[in-house]
């Protein structure tokens, strides 16, 4: 008889655990794919070529993921840029396929310099706790009204999730986001609004793409990829990260995602960057009562990203299968612990009160310009404000 052992650290992993990395990866993907379909046709893709956008994107998270998070025994949980795919979405018409490779190219060789230089790091490291709690807090609060703008329009099966939830942390607090998820998949195959039969599993295939480059797709795509890659994915990553708890280095974490990005930017990789929204669902209670075991959800999730990386072809039929209002829902619900102690680690110490209070509103209220995501503004005005009352 052939017996299979397991790792001692993954030999017990709880259902929690399991729980919140494969909702991890679900929000992930189903709440932003279709913005990587519209970008992939922005440059000519056909359905082979997007299906290898998948593959890429998929084996590149879920590698890096698994990998970081193991070495660094942290929740490491890495993403597709959501604002890099809206700028090929928007900015990619008339550029070839050739063109983008050679963007996606550029940008992944400035994030290995940035991490080899470690300048990045070094920046992130002089953000105050409580304005890096705030601003994580601008980020997430968004979801949380979600949930209950959401309830509006899907009243008996988003109220009965948040229900089940807050049952859940009275009577099994562990299992909290899980009950949820089965009371939201229940009501939703009740009311026919979950379709399993939509997804058919296809294997998908690698389409090598050889780049060319061009003053247009590298001023126009290269540049502000890397930048917006690494304000609007990389900077609210770390603030993560750091707002609960983990110290984990910066410089690596960017080099080696960098590099994988690199690797297989021909088969369609465009950006792989930390997570922020959806790596908050990996590092709350809700994953593991001890913060030491959370990178276990971190692996689940980067797991699930290498299945949905192999059968990218059948990602499409997977985000039909499920209604918007049961994953807007469960991303909501599923942050609330992440917000709730976002804002008191902001506001505990009563000096930092102003610059974190200021920092979160601005961050909250998706304050944009020159194309760069409120997070990084919020940072600079909470920055500000901090040197100033720190000065008095």
């Amino acid at each position: 008889m052939v017996r299979v052992r397991m790792h001692p650290r993954l030999r017990t992993l709880p259902v929690s655990t399991l729980t919140a990395g494969s909702i991890t990866a679900l929000v992930g993907v189903v709440s932003s794919a279709a913005i990587v379909f519209q970008a992939a046709r922005a440059l000519g893709a056909g359905p082979a070529e997007t299906a290898s956008w998948i593959l890429a994107l998929g084996l590149g998270i879920g590698v890096t993921s698994i990998a970081l998070s193991w070495h660094y025994r942290a929740p490491v949980v890495l993403a597709w840029s959501t604002p890099g795919a809206a700028l090929l979405a928007t900015s990619g018409h008339g550029i070839s396929m050739a063109e983008g490779v050679g963007a996606f190219l550029l940008a992944a060789a400035l994030s290995v310099l940035v991490g080899m230089t470690g300048w990045f790091e070094k920046a992130v490291n002089l953000i105050p706790t409580s304005i890096a709690a705030a601003l994580l807090g601008g980020v997430l609060l968004r979801f949380g009204l979600d949930l209950f703008t959401t309830m509006q329009e899907r009243f008996w099966l988003v109220g009965a999730m948040l229900l089940g939830y807050v049952l859940g942390k009275r009577f099994l607090p562990r299992y909290a986001v899980l009950i949820a998820l089965v009371i939201g998949v229940a009501g939703a195959l009740a009311t026919g609004s979950l379709r399993p039969g939509a997804i058919d599993l296809t294997p998908a295939a690698p389409v090598w793409t050889w780049p060319s480059w061009s003053v247009h797709s590298v001023m126009g795509i290269a540049i502000p990829l890397f930048v917006i890659s690494m304000t609007s994915q990389n900077l609210p990553g770390v603030v993560t990260l750091r707002a609960h708890g983990y110290e984990t280095p910066v410089s690596p974490v960017l080099s080696w995602t960098g590099l994988v990005n690199f690797l297989l930017a021909p088969l369609g990789c465009f950006g792989i960057n930390l997570a922020a929204i959806t790596a908050a669902l990996a590092m709350g209670p809700e994953a593991h009562e001890d913060p030491a075991q959370r990178y276990k959800a971190a692996i689940t999730s980067g797991a699930w990203w290498l299945l949905i990386g192999v059968f990218g072809a059948t990602l499409a039929g997977l985000i039909a299968a499920f209604p918007v209002a049961l994953v807007t829902a469960l991303a909501g619900i599923g942050l609330l612990d992440t917000i709730g102690s976002s804002l008191a680690k902001a506001t505990e110490n009563a000096d930092g009160r102003l610059p974190a209070l200021i920092a979160f509103l601005v961050t909250a209220a998706d304050v944009t310009a020159f194309g760069i995501a409120s997070v990084f503004w919020g940072l600079l005005v909470g920055i500000g404000t901090h040197l100033i009352v720190r000065s008095r």
